[in-house]
């Protein structure tokens, strides 16, 4: 599998990697050993965005003020639409 340094690459390097393999494995131009190669690092690519998106969901809260002045968070997530 191609080594990648994650402590070195960013959120959307890393998705452009992805896509860059999903192009050539729809490509089918690539011999089966490569194939499978670059299946391996997807996979990692994936899983290292995932990661990054849950990590940001979880530091993006709604900023509440009340009517008195006070201002509080609560999770995003719990924000009515």
């Amino acid at each position: 599998m191609k080594q990648i340094d994650f402590s070195k690459i960013s959120f959307e390097d890393a998705l452009m990697q992805l896509e860059n393999i999903v192009r050539e494995l729809e490509a089918g131009k690539i011999k089966l050993d490569d194939a499978v190669e670059a299946y391996e690092t997807a996979t990692a690519l994936k899983k290292f965005c995932e990661e990054k998106l849950k990590a940001a969901q979880l530091k993006i809260e709604k900023i509440n003020l009340a009517p008195n002045g006070t201002v509080s968070t609560e999770p995003f997530d719990k924000v009515e639409e």
